[in-house]
């Protein structure tokens, strides 16, 4: 999967494609949900291995391991820890299979950093909810078979649904014209009065805190590939700057360039052992969530620097898509904003910190 998916990513990106044909390989090879338990029919393997998966899929492109992130930590995630051993059962092994596709309806036109603000209703009529409401920026939207999607009650407490996305009402509207991840289905998803059985709410989901959790596990994967973007531009960096030669000299001799390169392997060590702390916390069960916000925060940026610095690096070079560079850099530029800004993630640890919240 890895050749074809390098050699392919160039033209995926610029034609606005996501490789729809590279989910079953996926799910072959267990990336999907990879750590979460075998008898669901996913991997089971280590969140440190986990991580390392986000890591070589972020590699080729951001797009690749958004989509396992969806799947697994937004999908799949919540079914195993908040559904019914029914619904584990129904969805969790064609999820893992990738003969499934989902995504996950949290965010609204008016409520990105403030989810609690949501608008979305579940009004309950009987055996079966009615939802309405809008959800936007929605990885996977235009390809899912079934949305989580996130709605006040009656009763104003956050609840979650497994929602089949053929349900009469349900719509996603594909937003067109980005200028990153590019090889990513985003969505508009548009609920009107769109009835499911009570039965597919998610019984354990009860307030914000659900959906949060199911975040933090997204981040957590986030921290990991970012930085396999920051190793394919440091990578095109050094190798351009050993060939592209000014004054008789190859640029990589120069100060300037070097002190760039420095830059990007220190912050590249630095976050992986970031990465791997974080990971071997999660495998023991004491991570904590704030401390997902410190990678997240931290490993994003520090790519998302790099590859401006590698950009600068490649000169003219930079700005085309023969080199990976300028498209990790675009599509970083959305990791630095989703799942958490870094200023909002900033705050969080500052609440952590100080015992204060600068949030409200």
């Amino acid at each position: 999967m890895e050749a074809e998916a390098s050699d392919s990513v160039l033209d995926w990106w610029e034609s606005g494609e996501f490789p729809e044909q590279l989910v079953p390989k996926m799910g072959e090879m267990g990336f999907l949900g990879a750590n979460l338990p075998t008898e669901y029919g996913a991997s089971g393997v280590s969140n440190v291995a986990y991580g390392l998966i986000m890591y070589e899929l972020e590699r080729i492109d951001s797009g690749f391991r958004s989509f396992a992130s969806v799947q697994g930590a937004l999908v799949m995630y919540p079914i195993y820890r908040y559904g019914s051993e029914e619904q584990k059962r129904t969805y969790l092994p064609q999820l893992a299979a990738g003969q499934m596709i989902g995504c996950f309806g949290l965010t609204e036109h008016d409520g990105g950093s403030d989810p609690g603000a949501m608008k979305t209703r579940a009004r309950r009529d009987g055996e079966s909810y009615i939802l309405n409401g809008v959800k936007m920026w929605i990885t996977n939207g235009n390809i899912a078979d079934i949305a989580i999607i996130w709605a006040k009650d009656d009763d104003d407490v956050v609840r979650g649904f497994v929602v089949p996305t053929d349900t009469p009402g349900f719509q996603a509207n594909h937003i067109k014209h980005k200028m990153s991840m590019r090889a990513s289905v985003t969505s508009e998803l548009v609920m009107d009065e769109v009835r499911i059985p009570a039965s597919q709410m998610l019984p354990e989901t009860r307030g914000l805190s659900a959906p949060l959790s199911c975040l933090t596990q997204a981040r957590y994967g986030i921290a990991w590939g970012a930085l396999g973007a920051l190793e394919a531009v440091y990578e095109d960096a050094l190798s351009f700057s050993q060939h592209r030669s000014t004054f008789d000299k190859p640029i990589a001799s120069r100060q300037l360039v070097q002190t760039k390169l420095v830059d990007m392997v220190t912050d590249h060590t630095n976050g992986l052992l970031l990465a791997w702390r974080l990971g071997v916390l999660k495998d023991a069960g004491t991570m904590h969530h704030t401390q997902v916000s410190m990678a997240k925060r931290k490993n994003v940026r520090v790519a998302l620097n790099a590859a401006r610095s590698a950009r600068e690096i490649l000169g003219g070079s930079g700005i085309t898509l023969e080199h990976p560079t300028i498209r990790h850099m675009l599509n970083l530029e959305t990791v630095d904003t989703y799942e958490g800004t870094h200023d909002v993630h900033t705050l969080i640890l500052g609440r952590d910190i100080t015992g204060h919240n600068a949030l409200v």
